[in-house]
């Protein structure tokens, strides 16, 4: 599950990245200042890397056993500016917790 876990990681650093960059440049110059490029170029790349965000998402949640909810919450959270930079941290949570080995608790006697 490394594997899959670093490879989520980043792409959900990039897709967070390339979003935050769409809706606070690309945006403002195409609606206020009539320059479509930084859409044009950023826009198109953010889609395919969300379809690979996706993908990767995916393969995390299985291998981890993730429930539907929570796979498709993380899912979404390319879509919303500054949220995957919280689901990834959230993630790496997750999955810290779930690879810490369980110690089994005394028993009183």
């Amino acid at each position: 599950m490394g594997g899959a876990f670093t490879r989520y990681r980043v792409i959900a650093w990039i897709v967070g990245v390339a979003l935050v960059v769409l809706v606070l440049i690309g945006m403002p110059l195409k609606y206020g200042f009539d320059n479509p490029s930084v859409v044009a170029v950023v826009g198109v790349a953010h889609g395919w890397l969300y379809m690979l965000y996706l993908a990767l998402t995916f393969d995390l949640s299985r291998r981890a056993n993730w429930p539907l909810k929570r796979m498709l919450l993380v899912m979404l959270a390319g879509t919303v500016p500054f949220v995957s930079f919280y689901a990834e941290r959230r993630v790496s949570h997750w999955v810290a917790a779930e690879s810490r080995p369980r110690t089994p608790e005394p028993v009183a006697g």
